[in-house]
């Protein structure tokens, strides 16, 4: 079998198209990477669905731990302190047993048992309380005169946060936030070791560079390929985040770098 063969076999078997069964024997390169880089397919939808969801509540559980309402700082304070004071394999774990036992008791709920939604919502509820805490702090640190400067110019209410601090905050907490994006991805890994069950050898990158680690008993080969698509992924999601970076920091003079000279009184 040739390697374009392989590829339109197995390049999207992670989502049930192509070959039904996986090779048991005789594997070749091509087939790990195929299957390896279909398995990142979930990788990348629990990723980019995670962070989009994530940012969301991030923002509103920041804004809360700021609220004068006794309420809804408490709220926001335990939210974010219960999520980040746990590890996320724990609740992966507890998530997947406290869905199933609302399917037994609502059997419309059936789907957040299984990994494409039960551990999605706990990916973005891990994720929201990290970057609640990063935009949190950021929006302590926007100086006072931003605020004073809305304020004179009449902007009062959601139009100051839309246009003044919301901005501010995301130009202050992004490069912390780009860290929590990476750290994001890789964890989907979690995934396959946690209780969410993987349906008909239709799993994550992970679980199909453990097939073959498991099939070979040569570790040093699937594992290294994974590596390296995630190393890819990492370096995909840093430069659409640097491009954020640079709108967000638009309106800044762009730092000139200043070219290291040569003198000759240097050259003693």
């Amino acid at each position: 079998m040739s390697c374009w063969q392989t590829i339109s076999d197995y390049g999207l078997r992670s989502l049930g198209i192509g070959e039904k069964l996986l090779p048991r024997s005789d594997f070749t390169l091509c087939q790990q990477f195929t299957l390896i880089g279909s398995g990142l397919i979930w990788n990348i939808y629990f990723g980019v669905l995670a962070l989009v969801a994530g940012f969301a509540i991030a923002t509103a559980v920041a804004v809360g731990k700021g609220s004068r309402n006794r309420l809804i700082r408490k709220t926001c304070e335990w939210f974010v302190f219960v999520f980040r004071g746990s590890p996320l394999f724990i609740q992966f774990f507890f998530g997947y047993f406290l869905f199933l036992g609302l399917k037994t008791s609502h059997p419309a709920l059936a789907p957040l048992t299984a990994a494409a939604v039960g551990a999605l919502i706990v990916l973005i509820l891990n994720t929201a309380a990290y970057s609640a805490e990063i935009f949190y702090g950021a929006l302590q640190s926007i100086p006072k005169g931003d605020v004073e400067a809305a304020d004179a110019y009449g902007m009062s209410g959601f139009s100051r946060f839309r246009r003044v601090i919301w901005p501010t905050m995301l130009r202050l907490g992004w490069p912390a936030y780009t860290n929590e994006a990476i750290f994001l991805f890789h964890a989907t890994t979690l995934v396959f070791f946690s209780g969410f069950p993987t349906t008909k050898q239709m799993g994550d990158a992970l679980y199909y560079a453990n097939y073959f680690a498991d099939k070979t008993f040569n570790p040093f080969i699937p594992y290294p390929i994974l590596a390296g698509y995630f190393i890819l992924l990492t370096l995909t999601v840093t430069g659409l985040f640097g491009l954020v970076n640079r709108r967000l920091n638009r309106h800044l003079p762009a730092a000139s770098g200043s070219k290291i000279r040569l003198r000759m009184p240097l050259l003693r």
